[in-house]
């Protein structure tokens, strides 16, 4: 596992690693032994919840002044990723050895790659369309998904929906709270504060427990009898019907989004109708029959689209 962390670190870290790599016959004993401690006490050394926010400038065409120009990127210890990987590989198959998580939740787990999740929507809508029937696909945008898990909702889950107690939920915890980050650029860094909601951006382990949080959102489009596909944060609902019914699937879209939205705000998440796309797909010969009335997605009305990036795929109306 040492020998597959990239030749990269940040500030924090006590050596390059590289020397870490280089020299890990000689610490293997001192890492076992923290790393150990720290699962065996149910805490997560200080040092290992500090990050960096290096800001990168999104183009180089954009204005360096405007602060919206640029993206965060978090930098934590690789010591910090390398206890988080132990952890998220036991969680994983944890998760998986007792199906707690949705078929069609993909992202950081084995075999459930971009890839597939592209292939097995397309698969799903040219069956459809083979079948003299019109599809009807929405990706749904949510705002700042890892930054708004409210953690106290996601310890709660991780007991009553995972049944993860006892010194687990401790380290959990002590992994959860208590971060702290501070923006670094060049030379010069603001001081640290308390990071106090979300999953930890740039760490291993947030984006699996992200998974954990929302899984709930998949099993509100399978009671509207819609399908989905969910990428980390991404996610598509989609389904078919003849060309008679259009206003029908239409209705039951938005009454699921509704849905979602209600579960969004018990969960402090939120939906961004305004980054929401719909997407209509049919046969040459049915294409006159694809509505030009807009969808309601909450209290917005959002017209279709003739292409979409779906998964760093370009899908388009056919």
């Amino acid at each position: 596992m040492v020998h597959a962390l990239p030749d990269k670190q940040c500030s924090s870290d006590p050596l390059p690693t590289r020397l870490l790599k280089a020299n890990i016959d000689l610490l293997v004993l001192f890492l076992s032994h923290l790393f150990c401690w720290s699962l065996q006490h149910g805490v997560v050394p200080s040092l290992m919840k500090s990050a960096y926010i290096t800001p990168i400038i999104n183009k180089a065409d954009m204005d360096s002044l405007d602060p919206k120009s640029y993206r965060p990127i978090s930098n934590l210890s690789v010591l910090s990723k390398l206890l988080e990987r132990l952890v998220s590989e036991q969680l994983v198959k944890y998760s998986t050895d007792n199906r707690l998580l949705p078929d069609r939740q993909f992202a950081y787990r084995r075999f459930h790659s971009t890839e597939i999740a592209v292939l097995r929507v397309l698969s799903d809508i040219l069956t459809a369309l083979d079948s003299g029937n019109l599809a009807m696909l929405t990706l749904l945008d949510l705002s700042a998904a890892f930054d708004s898990v409210d953690r106290n909702i996601l310890l709660h889950r991780l007991q009553t929906s995972y049944g993860l107690g006892g010194v687990v939920i401790s380290w959990f915890t002590s992994y959860l709270t208590g971060r702290t980050q501070c923006v670094r650029s060049s030379a010069s860094s603001s001081k640290p504060s308390e990071v106090l909601y979300g999953v930890p951006q740039g760490s291993v382990l947030g984006p699996i427990l992200f998974l954990l949080y929302t899984a709930d959102v998949l099993q509100l489009v399978k009671f509207h009898q819609l399908s989905s596909h969910a990428y980390a944060d991404d996610t598509q609902i989609y389904s078919f019907c003849q060309p008679s019914d259009i206003n029908a699937l239409q209705e039951r879209m938005s009454v699921c989004i509704d849905d979602m939205i209600s579960w969004m705000m018990v969960n402090r998440s939120q939906i961004n109708p305004a980054k929401t796309e719909i997407l209509w797909c049919s046969s040459a010969r049915l294409q006159h029959q694809i509505p030009s009335d807009p969808v309601r997605v909450g209290s917005t009305s959002v017209l279709s689209v003739f292409v979409v990036l779906d998964l760093e795929s370009t899908l388009t109306l056919t």
